[in-house]
């Protein structure tokens, strides 16, 4: 959850909504991927900033993966007709705090985000921030975990339906969740970033919905936000996967138009230009020698 006010991820030292913000859709030119894949070298990756990490690393990172999709299925279940979406956020602090563990949104950023979670309902793409606003029959909610355990973030997010869920909201839902899915089955070792951002761009289309272009995924794990950006729509990147690699994929979907706006009280909240539903999930991803690992496996599959 990167705020626009934050130094940018590419280490220019600039704030994030003077550096890639604004030109989110016009990724800069990457080296073309190298003929002979597996001739790469760790110094390719270390000229994008992108970590590979070690195993003791990916270790660390396994176990607050764990932690956070745990803490996410919990939260989830607690979600129904009537509860607050600060309950929710009280109570996946709680969850933190018996585990040994920090939320990550708590503080983050540039105004810091005063919440644990990310509670973002209906029209709301992403960072909402928990309140007394009660759950109603028929709303849409994401919930968003980041813990930090033993100095390594896990990073998950997905939807809850409650109640009677009308059909445009449950489309978008299944969309999105479908979006996510499909562009993790392709992943593995040599291909490009940008086959991602296809996968899911063209699902979304050919589904009457729309990408979301104005956030991203991101690597993750030694820090909250990390190289490269994942971006989920059609893009150029070249940058070829590698064993070592762990970023997040979060696509968010429309059911309308594909932007945001970005609330002017709290600086945070971003919620669909034209007020129709959107819809995210979320997982926290390796890549290994011979495809992935899901780090933040979830206890159950939603139908």
């Amino acid at each position: 959850m990167i705020g626009r006010n934050d130094t940018c991820w590419c280490g220019s030292g600039n704030k994030w909504k003077k550096c890639h913000f604004p030109d989110i859709g016009a990724q800069k030119t990457v080296t073309p991927m190298p003929y002979g894949f597996e001739k790469l070298s760790d110094q390719y990756y270390k000229r994008y900033g992108i970590i590979l990490k070690t195993q003791e690393q990916i270790q660390g990172m396994r176990e607050s993966g764990k932690l956070a999709a745990q803490i996410l299925d919990a939260t989830c279940k607690m979600a129904a007709i009537g509860i607050t979406t600060q309950q929710l956020n009280d109570f996946a602090y709680k969850l933190h705090l018996k585990a040994g563990a920090i939320p990550a949104p708590l503080h983050y950023g540039e105004p810091p985000f005063p919440k644990s979670i990310c509670t973002s309902v209906n029209d709301v793409i992403c960072h909402g921030i928990p309140n007394n606003r009660t759950l109603l029959d028929g709303d849409i909610l994401n919930i968003d975990v980041t813990c930090i355990l033993n100095g390594y973030y896990g990073d998950t997010s997905r939807m809850v339906l409650i109640g009677n869920v009308d059909e445009e909201k449950r489309h978008v839902v299944d969309v999105a969740y479908e979006c996510l899915m499909r562009s993790i089955t392709i992943l593995r070792p040599g291909i490009p970033l940008s086959d991602i951002g296809q996968v899911i761009h063209s699902y979304a289309e050919n589904e009457g919905c729309s990408v979301v272009t104005q956030f991203v995924g991101h690597g993750v794990g030694i820090q909250f936000h990390e190289p490269p950006q994942v971006y989920h729509y059609r893009n150029p990147s070249n940058i070829p996967l590698t064993p070592g690699m762990t970023f997040t994929i979060e696509p968010m979907i429309n059911a309308g138009v594909k932007e945001a706006v970005i609330d002017d009280a709290d600086q945070w909240t971003a919620r669909t230009k034209d007020g129709k539903p959107s819809a995210q999930w979320e997982h926290t991803l390796l890549i290994t020698e011979t495809g992935h690992e899901i780090l933040t496996p979830w206890n159950k599959e939603p139908l």
